[in-house]
């Protein structure tokens, strides 16, 4: 050996032999094998119905399963908001995971799409693999895919068009997950294909339920609401997306309390007043320029102390809204104007005065609506005081986490992708407090004969400023232990009636199975058991919703 090779072998190694390289890819069996570990469900789903067949005997197993699947029917049809929130998601993802995003239809579609590679010493077709499905609605999956080494998020992203084409989607977006695996976004329909119109204004204020002001629709055709106590919102969305349909259809929703003075609004539109001006008689206080929205701003916060005044005279923990003691609710158009784009000073005293609302008014009935354009830290620096946030069509990706909160967007909110055209104006996202997944909605379009009906219904009488201190003699004082007590009281009928019902469900299951078994069979008790778990849990989740909603309504959240 020369002295040139010798130095070659001490630098590359000895050279690999033909025998040591793959030339052809591993055996079907051992794919399988590999294949149901990935899947146990596979194999121990038709154990499972085997061992009960053999123990119970076919005619018991097929009853047992069958009042599994008749539950669940009737947990949709009996209760849909619950099982639309918990079960629906599990179930619909499961399907299409084993009917939409499997085996060789899968394969094909990345073939199609250009998105396999072949091994080059095998030849085998290497295929992105499917790790995880979650279905958020009824028309957004988000798919879990590890890449074929040798790909990358660029790479995915651009085939995304094509990729959307193939499913016969109406949008895909492709974002990364973690090393190696990108998340696929699939919008496969538009749920919304005409506007909304403008909700009916109640007829009195015992038709006002402050905790839920319709505001439109969500994707499921039931109506989308927001409370106007117990937070702050937020409302992010490019020029032309819909803030003002938000705006005005929660005016809309809260009309009757205008006029009879248990809601005020202040509102600030630093626009010129341009596209508030017209509903200016609805308004408690009004300002259009910095110096008259910080004189406004000063006289909101003062208002509040006096209220936290009073409030400690009378001992009262948490105020109830009425005439004594209305909803100041503070608007704020075009929010950027007042944090970011005014003269510095007045940008920092506007900052000063707004976080020192947001900490303390929750009690006293002091709520901040903002709307604006760009949702970033810089642009509002008290972002994250907001306890209710709505993110309208954006014009940047980051700016869904931004609002929503982190990996909002990976889990279906696509509000950068929803198009800038009027026929999609008002369509946004929100997170479900409970599911944490998000939810679509499009605000219902408010025109301006709605508002001029608004005005005229429900402008408020032209009086002095409300006393804000409350008469004990109105009977009020009992009951100021409570905030937003017809909230509560709602959600606690609620929550009572889903535990009926679904304690109802496993009474007759336990009595289907105690007539076919009897008590002396082991399977009768596993039933039992079965089904004082699933109470258990069942009661978990229910107080868990209950608190969470007390969380917010109630006192010790002050």
């Amino acid at each position: 050996m020369t002295k040139r090779s010798n130095t070659a072998t001490r630098i590359n190694g000895p050279a690999r032999s033909q025998s040591g390289r793959a030339t052809r890819p591993p055996g079907r069996e051992v794919q399988a094998a590999a294949w149901l570990a990935r899947h146990p469900g596979f194999v121990l789903a038709p154990l499972l119905a085997v061992g009960l067949a053999l123990i119970l005997g076919p005619l018991v197993t097929g009853f047992v399963l069958g009042g599994l699947a008749l539950a669940v029917f009737v947990w949709g049809r009996a209760h849909p908001a619950s099982f639309d929130r918990f079960a629906a998601p599990l179930l619909r993802a499961t399907w299409r995971r084993w009917t939409v995003y499997r085996g060789r239809r899968w394969a094909q579609l990345m073939s199609d799409t250009g998105l396999t590679r072949e091994h080059r010493h095998t030849g085998e077709q290497l295929v992105p693999r499917v790790l995880r499905v979650r279905s958020s609605s009824a028309s957004i999956d988000t798919v879990y895919v590890r890449m074929v080494r040798g790909q990358d998020v660029a790479f995915w992203q651009e085939r995304s068009s094509v990729l959307w084409e193939a499913l016969i989607a109406h949008r895909v977006a492709i974002t990364r997950h973690r090393p190696g695996v990108v998340a696929i976004v699939i919008e496969w329909e538009l749920p919304f294909t005409r506007a909304i119109p403008a909700p009916d204004i109640p007829e009195q204020v015992e038709d006002v339920d402050l905790g839920a002001i319709e505001i439109g629709d969500n994707e499921r055709g039931e109506p989308f609401t927001a409370p106007v106590i117990g937070g702050h919102r937020l409302v992010a969305g490019a020029s032309g997306a819909g803030k003002g349909s938000v705006l005005w259809s929660t005016l809309r929703g809260v009309g009757p309390c205008l006029r009879d003075g248990v809601v005020r609004v202040w509102m600030v539109d630093l626009k010129g007043g341009v596209e508030t001006e017209q509903g200016a008689p609805l308004f408690h206080r009004y300002a259009t320029s910095m110096p008259q929205a910080l004189e406004l701003l000063t006289e909101f916060r003062d208002a509040m102390r006096d209220r936290q005044d009073d409030m400690r005279e009378q001992n009262i923990r948490a105020c109830t809204p009425s005439v004594g003691m209305p909803v100041e609710l503070l608007v704020i158009d075009e929010m950027a104007m007042l944090t970011a784009y005014g003269d510095r000073t007045s940008v920092r005293e506007a900052l000063r005065l707004l976080a020192e609302v947001m900490t303390q008014g929750r009690a006293s009935l002091f709520a901040v609506h903002g709307y604006l354009q760009e949702p970033s830290k810089d642009v509002v620096d008290v972002r994250e005081l907001f306890t209710q946030r709505i993110c309208l069509g954006v014009t940047a990706a980051s700016h869904v986490d931004m609002v929503l909160g982190e990996g909002a967007r990976e889990r279906g909110a696509l509000a950068d992708e929803i198009p800038g055209d009027a026929r999609h104006a008002g369509i946004g996202f929100v997170i479900d407090r409970g599911s944490r997944l998000p939810v679509r909605f499009r605000a219902a379009f408010v025109s301006d004969d709605d508002i001029t009906e608004l005005v005229t219904r429900c402008a408020p009488p032209v009086a002095d400023v409300i006393d804000l201190v409350q008469d004990d003699e109105t009977g009020d004082g009992d009951a100021q232990g409570e905030r937003g007590g017809g909230v509560m009281g709602t959600t606690t009928v609620w929550a009572l009636r889903t535990w009926a019902k679904l304690t109802l469900l496993f009474l007759l299951v336990i009595g289907g199975t105690w007539l076919y078994l009897g008590t002396g069979s082991g399977w009768f008790w596993v039933v039992v058991g079965g089904a004082i778990v699933a109470e258990y849990y069942v009661i978990r989740q229910l107080a868990r919703e209950w608190s969470w909603e007390a969380r917010d309504t109630w006192w010790w959240s002050a």
